[in-house]
């Protein structure tokens, strides 16, 4: 019978949704492709903690040099999570010869410019299609199903604690922070969602679709970056009278050669098919010049999606380490890299939704709508709500015709100035 030996470096959720599925259908991947796939070893922390699965206690090891010096040892998962020690860890193993796969979306979007120069030096297969978006194959279609398009734009709801989190304000009437704990109990979000709930996760994720969509790396810094920690459950409601659902979206579009990186929250019309949605799936709307509009669309995360793509790239490293099979990932370009095709987020012009804080007396509005003009805003809607007390403020919601990022960051700086303005200025753009 012919094997392959795997190791996995890590096995906490995604490590053990490998194990299982690889004890489960290792038979089945055989009956396909002709070699059965066999963890030999498991670098974990602890060798005496009680784990979730069974496992033979002569794979487990704390030692990550029984595994890269191993000659057995083909292919190696890194499934720790983090950046260090896993970036010394994949650099180690492309360099022993190995095939690497990895489900760490952080590494790629900080140092993947290092890590894919290695396995193109190496001329090792690298694969990473659990970084984004879990059991979603969206990697496997942008660089293979897709390799002949020009795509001109991925949107996509990629983080799927957001996406919960959002539904469920809507849906059951829920402020941020009861929502946060309702995904926190579910196990969607962790103790601490600061990487989710700031927009940073999705960040990381569209970073490496950007790098593989237009051919040269973008790493995370580069992309702007905004969460919803600030959402109100007025604000959902507000947008949902004016026909429009919140969503978290990551942006990466080419227009007029000029690309545009960015993850924020985005008003989307109740027609659009990312509006449907909800809890913590994800979608990710891509769009090329020669196949029009694809929709991607499936569980984000949890231990099984995301273990279906780690096996996934260990058939394909399988096939390109025993069978010559060339793989059609072409890793982005990393040196020269053309960040002045960067948009600026100023420079982009959106449709907008604001929601003024102001007090109930004559002439507000006029001076709000004043500034916004000598700013070459254009409102094309305003609803007011009336004062429900003899004090106090009143919200007034206006949406835009589209204008410059630069000139509404402008106007809103003197209008949250103005003594009849109570609150920072609420934003949105509008998809």
């Amino acid at each position: 019978m012919k094997e392959v030996n795997i190791a996995l470096l890590g096995f906490g959720t995604v490590g053990t949704g490998v194990y299982e599925l690889l004890i489960k259908n290792s038979d089945l991947i055989k009956e396909r492709i002709g070699i059965k796939p066999v963890i030999k070893k498991i670098l974990v922390k602890d060798l005496k903690k009680k784990r979730e699965v069974e496992v033979d206690k002569n794979l487990l090891t704390t030692n990550v040099e029984e595994i890269l010096k191993d000659p057995e040892i083909s292919i190696v998962c890194e499934l720790m999570g983090g950046i260090k020690p896993a970036k010394d860890y994949i650099l180690k193993a492309l360099q022993k010869g190995k095939e690497v796969v990895t489900a760490n979306k952080a590494i790629l979007a900080q140092h993947g410019d290092e890590i894919w120069e290695e396995a193109r030096k190496r001329k090792r297969f690298f694969g990473f299609e659990a970084s984004v978006g879990g059991g979603i194959p969206v990697i496997k279609t942008l660089k293979e199903a897709l390799i002949g398009n020009n795509i001109k734009s991925i949107i996509g709801i990629i983080n799927g604690t957001t996406n919960y989190i959002l539904t469920r304000m809507l849906e059951n009437n829920l402020n941020f922070k009861d929502a946060l704990k309702s995904a926190q109990a579910k196990g969607y979000a962790e103790a601490d969602p600061t990487l989710d709930i700031k927009g940073i996760d999705s960040a990381h994720k569209i970073s490496i679709l950007a790098s593989l969509a237009f051919g040269f790396y973008i790493p995370v810094s580069k992309v702007y970056t905004e969460g919803i920690d600030q959402i109100d459950l007025m604000d959902l409601k507000f947008a949902k009278d004016f026909g429009y659902v919140v969503k978290l979206l990551a942006f990466a579009l080419k227009r007029k050669e000029k690309i545009e990186i960015r993850v924020h929250p985005a008003l989307i019309p109740e027609n659009h098919v990312l509006t449907s949605v909800r809890l913590n799936y994800n979608a990710l709307y891509i769009t090329g010049d020669f196949v029009g509009d694809v929709l991607l669309y499936g569980l984000g995360a949890g231990k099984e999606p995301t273990a279906s793509a780690v096996v996934s790239d260990i058939i394909d490293a399988i096939e390109y380490s025993y069978f010559g099979k060339k793989p059609f990932i072409k890793y982005p370009l990393t040196k020269n890299n053309n960040f002045f095709n960067i948009r600026p987020i100023e420079e982009v012009e959106f449709k907008y939704y604001f929601r003024f804080s102001a007090i109930d007396k004559p002439g507000v509005l006029s001076k709000i709508s004043g500034i916004l003009g000598k700013n070459n805003i254009s409102i094309a809607s305003v609803v007011q709500i009336g004062r429900q007390k003899k004090k106090g403020s009143v919200p007034v919601v206006m949406l835009t015709h589209e204008t410059k990022e630069k000139n509404v960051i402008k106007a809103l700086q003197e209008i949250d100035k103005l003594d009849v303005v109570t609150a920072p200025t609420k934003k949105f753009r509008i998809l």
